[in-house]
Formats: structure tokens, C-alpha cells, sequence
């Protein structure tokens, strides 16, 4: 199977023209969805955070991502047009500045953060205030599934599922002694090439394992006992069929759990995995273990943040 392989390199947003005047700032957490159990469902909001700058301008200009999305094609400007359509306000053209550390090769809400920010900035914009509920729906409707989107919007852990139109999220801390491995090689899976390994259909008897499974992660992370995350951690929809795409994620999940992690999951559909760890220690010795196994692989440990998108408008 060929691969595009990525080289992480910093975007160098110093290049980029400093706003001036009155700005829109919005701050949108990563997220790490499914948790391994919680497959569609469970979202994690991360301290790892995406700036997004919005201010009226007179024509289009996109700054700080990589010159192939620098136009109109840009997920966050597509999704503010989109959110715009939907609150049934013209939109204005803009200049858009955005600062996203996340790694190239998805699993992280990229896609989630740009969609979120669009929305957001729409709203704010046309002169409404930041309505979280509103967020979510329409940040689902554009994204097509809430798992992202809820954690990125409302922070914290989340559950969440689409009824007659209307996105719920069940959203809940997670402990502060747990701490989250991520590990992005340098390869993307698509998440359409994702979708399409899953069956179509699953036996009963998995579906019962995994109710069971998600409830308990759920609380598990909600105390932090990593006794229980390790016994509820282990997914039979998704990852069984997700893991063959992602070359080296046998020998990251050996080294991790070798290493102490109660759990490994695939971050999304990939190919970003994540260990599960207690405390700081714990992290580091994870980290030791795998950083030096994939030339490129981006390595970073991260917590779960009970804060989700913020906004506030800069003058300068």
C-alpha cells in the first residue's frame, strides 16, 4: 500500500501579516475521538490548541497553513460560508489567520478545529453571541458526525448522538492523573480508507461487549483508574480492521504497554495512536520507549482539558 509520506515541519506564521485593527480570535481544542470502545460516540478535548484570527478584509486571504489549502477551498472559510448559508446571513469576505500545531497525519480533530472555528466565526460576525448548542449542531451537520466536534465545542469528555436533527453531547471530566501519549507517523490515513475496512454488519455478542465496555471506559476515565481503563479498553468494532492501515502500530502498541500504558487506541481513524498513562513519570517513560522507533515520528504527551472553543475579540 503507497503512503504519503509527511515531513513535520512548522508553519513559520511569522511571515504572515500581523492583523490590525479589530480581530476575532478563536481557540479550538484538539480532540482524540472514539477512546478505543467508544467508537463513533466518545470525544476527548486536549490541551493542545488551534488559533484561528478572523477580521473583515477586501478580499479572501488565508495565512499560516500550508500553501495548498491558502485559498478558497480552506475548510475553515468553506465551513463559514456554510454556517453563514445556515443562519441565513451574507457572508463578508475575510482574512483568516490560523496557527494549528497539530501533526499533518490526522486523528487529532484537524478538521474538527477548522470547522468549529468557521462556525463560531459566523455567528460572531453576523452579531449573534457564541451559542455552544448552536456550534454543535451545525459544526455536526458540516463534519457529518458529532465525535470531534462535541469535545472540540464543550471540552472534557464527551458522549454524544444525533436525534431528529439535533446533536446531544453528555459531556464530563476526565481525571488529572491520567495522561495521553500521542503518536503521529508520518502517513495519513484517509479516513474514507478507514470507513471502508470496517464490516458492515457486527455480531450481537460484539455489540454487548462493547455497551458494556464504553460505559465502563467512560467512568474510568472519569476517576482515573487505570485498573479498570486497562480491563475496558479493548475494542472488537473498529480497531481490529483500523490497526492493519497503520504499519507500525503493533510495535508502538508493544513498546507502550511494555512501557506502562493501562491502554493504546487509535486516535480517530488515524493514524495518530494514543497511549493511555498515569502521571508525568509514566508519560515520560512511554515517550522514551517509542520516540526513536519511526523516523518522523511526532511524539507529544498531552492532557484532557475541560476547555473548549473560546473566543475574544483583539484590538490593536
Amino acid at each position: 500500500m503507497v503512503r504519503e509520506v509527511l515531513t513535520y515541519s512548522p508553519i513559520d506564521a511569522s511571515q504572515a501579516p500581523a492583523p490590525s485593527g479589530t480581530f476575532l480570535r478563536v481557540r479550538v481544542p484538539a480532540t482524540s475521538a472514539n477512546l478505543g470502545v467508544g467508537f463513533d460516540v466518545m470525544g476527548l478535548a486536549l490541551d493542545l490548541v488551534a488559533e484561528f484570527a478572523f477580521a473583515t478584509s477586501d478580499q479572501l486571504e488565508v495565512h499560516g497553513c500550508l500553501p495548498k489549502y491558502c485559498n478558497d477551498r480552506n475548510l475553515v472559510w468553506t465551513s463559514y460560508l456554510t454556517a453563514c448559508k445556515m443562519l441565513d446571513v451574507n457572508p463578508r469576505t475575510l482574512s483568516i489567520g490560523i496557527h494549528a500545531p497539530l501533526p499533518l497525519s490526522g486523528g487529532l480533530g484537524s478538521s474538527s478545529t477548522c470547522v468549529v472555528a468557521g462556525v463560531i466565526a459566523a455567528q460572531l460576525l453576523s452579531g449573534r453571541a457564541f451559542n455552544k448548542a448552536l456550534t454543535l449542531n451545525m459544526a455536526t451537520s458540516i463534519e457529518g458526525h458529532p465525535d470531534n466536534v462535541a469535545p472540540a465545542v464543550y471540552g472534557g469528555l464527551t458522549s454524544s448522538f444525533v436525534e431528529a436533527g439535533t446533536t446531544y453531547a453528555a459531556v464530563m471530566p476526565v481525571s488529572d492523573n491520567l495522561r495521553f501519549v500521542a503518536m503521529a507517523p508520518p502517513y495519513v490515513v484517509r479516513t474514507e480508507e478507514a470507513r471502508r475496512a470496517l464490516p458492515k454488519q457486527v455480531p450481537l455478542q460484539t455489540a454487548v461487549w462493547q455497551m458494556g465496555r464504553c460505559v465502563a471506559m467512560a467512568d474510568a476515565l472519569l476517576r482515573g483508574d487505570t485498573q479498570l481503563i486497562a480491563r475496558a479498553c479493548h475494542d472488537k468494532l473498529h480497531e481490529p480492521h483500523r490497526m492493519l492501515l497503520i504499519p507500525h502500530y503493533d510495535m508502538l502498541r508493544t513498546k507502550a504497554l511494555q512501557a506502562g500504558a493501562c491502554a493504546f487506541v487509535i486516535s480517530g481513524s488515524g493514524s495518530t495512536m494514543l497511549a493511555i498513562v498515569e502521571g508525568d513519570e509514566g508519560a515520560r517513560k512511554v515517550e522514551d520507549a517509542v520516540r526513536d522507533t519511526v523516523e518522523g515520528l511526532w511524539v507529544h504527551t498531552l492532557h484532557a482539558t475541560p476547555e473548549g472553543a473560546s473566543v475574544e475579540t483583539v484590538v490593536c
